[in-house]
């Protein structure tokens, strides 16, 4: 067994141990927190596969933006878990049943002669995978990158513009009206004479 094997057999069994303890933890944000070491791990992995951009997409998208997303919704919202969990027991056959099925088209994809054929960072040359993958989606497939950004670039709009919602308790402000402000119609000069204090205007008459 060479070196990178071993490391290899280490994250997944890290991967395994965390994917695990995430289903099985009660409180949900240590659930939260084992996800992240998954797919940290998940990442470390991706690397011994000569996958550098697999790896740091998973890092930087997953990681540094899904489960903070993640973390804060269940830190600010109030979970109650145990009713969460009453009915967990009666979807267990089914989640078994998905479950077998995975993992016997995974064997079945793994084993194929597709998927075990060269590798294309051999075929390219000293090119990484991240080049070959950027010159092919930046070229050949150009077209339909640009229509997803697009879809995507709605579906955002269309998203926020369904749960914006004004409310009229609710107070706004204006940045025209705020620019739009003079002094004058915030500020009122008074002019006023200067009285004395009642002690020593009594002192004074006194002597």
């Amino acid at each position: 067994m060479t070196f990178q094997q071993f490391v290899f057999y280490i994250f997944a069994a890290i991967m395994l141990f965390a994917a695990a303890r995430m289903i099985t933890v009660r409180n949900p944000v240590y659930g939260a927190l084992y996800l992240v070491l998954t797919f940290f791990t998940s990442a470390a992995l991706w690397m011994l596969l000569e996958a550098e951009f697999l790896a740091i997409a998973l890092v930087l998208v997953y990681v540094g933006a899904v489960m903070v997303l993640f973390l804060f919704v269940v830190m600010m919202l109030d979970i109650n878990i145990a009713e969460l969990r009453s009915g967990f027991t009666q979807y267990v056959p089914l989640g078994l049943v998905v479950a077998v099925v995975m993992v016997i088209e995974m064997a079945l994809i793994v084993g194929s002669e597709t998927f075990n054929r060269t590798r294309p960072s051999s075929v390219l040359g000293n090119i990484s995978n991240t080049e070959a993958l950027g010159r092919v989606l930046y070229t050949e497939y150009v077209y339909p990158f640009e229509i997803a950004a697009v879809i995507l670039l709605v579906a955002i709009i269309a998203a926020i513009s369904l749960t914006l919602r004004r409310r009229p308790e609710t107070k706004y402000q204006d940045p025209a009206t705020q620019i739009g402000a003079r002094s004058a119609s915030r500020v009122r000069l008074v002019s006023m004479p200067s009285e004395r204090r009642p002690e020593r205007a009594a002192a004074k008459s006194q002597n």
